[in-house]
């Protein structure tokens, strides 16, 4: 973004002040500031203005991955319309006259999602692929890129999704709704239906009715912590001001579960997590039960690849899990985290290192750091 301001502030200085026979292109390329964009092939240049080679007589965008063109032979443009009236025309490669591609891609990627949505048992990759007029290979890698996971994870997603309003119908039996949410085997889908829905199907057509959740609320130099336990781990570390507020958050969390406060052999477990916060080098190596979608799993685990002590940017972790454009995506897969500490989204900051928003509070967040020695 840093970079289109300041090609925006560039573009609007030599409109204003630039001398004319220097905007029509008499004077040499490099000695433009938009020539270093053109050779950095900018990106967020592109449709702040075109270059024109003379010797091809074509135009382009700043980001077009030909070939560098001599400086002596490149003239700047205002507008596509600028460049065809000087009689230059549109460069194969970059195609300046139509949508940028990642504008084609996330259009593609959206209607193949509509697709996957809509289609009782999940296609092919080679099917999708033949839809979005791309290779296999080339789909797979611009799915990803545009949504931060690959088809099948996200046609899975979708599948938990159906089956979550499928076993929410008292008409059906489990075993229909696991065929009518797009499962082709039943064993297949009870293999991993902890993960999806946090319990059995039974369990969960039920409401969580019967699932027992131990939890108590501990004091620590930051306030409020609440630890939970289900039978498979930790489900969740809250923190807050509020003791009150951070049980009833826990009640929305798990509604038909049977909350049990913890007795004293439980309370050594909220000591440890306690322990931790006050001293993240002590570590914390208890179980926990994760619960999330294709994606925030993905990224939580990449959060608890941060070393103590180390942080990274939301644009570092969206690259990390293959979505280079999912920094927004990345920032609300760790609002939606409900283990503070133990899934450490605190160690996630912005590109320039400043503290940006905390789900328990921007303070609580800069506190964190500073214990893990983080300037």
């Amino acid at each position: 973004m840093a970079g289109l301001l300041e090609i925006k502030v560039i573009r609007a200085t030599i409109t204003k002040e630039m001398p004319a026979k220097q905007m029509q292109g008499d004077v040499p390329a490099e000695n433009d500031p938009r020539w270093a964009a053109v050779v950095a092939r900018e990106p967020q240049a592109d449709g702040t203005f075109y270059y024109s080679v003379e010797t091809t007589g074509v135009y382009c965008r700043p980001s077009c991955g030909s070939r560098r063109a001599n400086p002596k032979n490149v003239r700047f443009h205002r507008t596509m319309a600028d460049a065809e009236r000087a009689g230059f025309r549109p460069c194969h490669r970059c195609k300046p006259d139509q949508p940028p591609l990642e504008q084609l891609h996330a259009a593609k990627v959206a209607d193949i999602c509509r697709v996957i949505e809509a289609a009782a048992e999940t296609p092919s990759l080679a099917a999708l692929a033949k839809r979005a007029g791309l290779s296999p290979y080339h789909f797979h890698r611009v799915f990803k890129t545009v949504t931060g996971v690959t088809p099948k994870a996200y046609a899975a997603a979708h599948r938990t999704k159906r089956i979550r309003n499928e076993l929410t119908k008292r008409s059906k039996t489990v075993t229909d709704a696991i065929y009518d949410a797009g499962f082709n085997s039943g064993g297949r889908f009870y293999e991993s239906s902890h993960q999806l829905l946090g319990m059995t199907p039974t369990d969960y057509r039920a409401g969580g009715a019967g699932t027992e959740i131990r939890f108590a609320v501990g004091e620590c130099s930051l306030g409020s912590i609440l630890v939970a336990q289900s039978a498979k781990g930790i489900c969740a570390i809250l923190m807050g001001d509020d003791p009150d507020a951070l049980v009833h958050d826990l009640q929305d969390r798990f509604p038909r579960a049977t909350l049990v406060g913890g007795d004293a052999a439980f309370e050594q477990v909220v000591a440890r997590v306690i322990g931790f916060v006050e001293a993240p080098a002590l570590g914390l190596d208890l179980p926990l039960e994760v619960r999330g979608t294709a994606f925030q799993q993905r990224v939580w685990q990449a959060l608890r690849e941060i070393p103590i002590g180390s942080t990274a940017s939301y644009t570092e972790i969206a690259a990390r899990i293959g979505a280079s454009n999912g920094a927004r995506a990345v920032a609300q897969a760790c609002r939606a985290n409900p283990l503070a500490v133990a899934i450490p989204c605190h160690r996630v900051v912005r590109t320039d290192g400043s503290v940006s928003g905390y789900r328990w509070g921007a303070e609580r967040k800069r506190n964190l750091l500073k214990r893990e020695g983080v300037a």
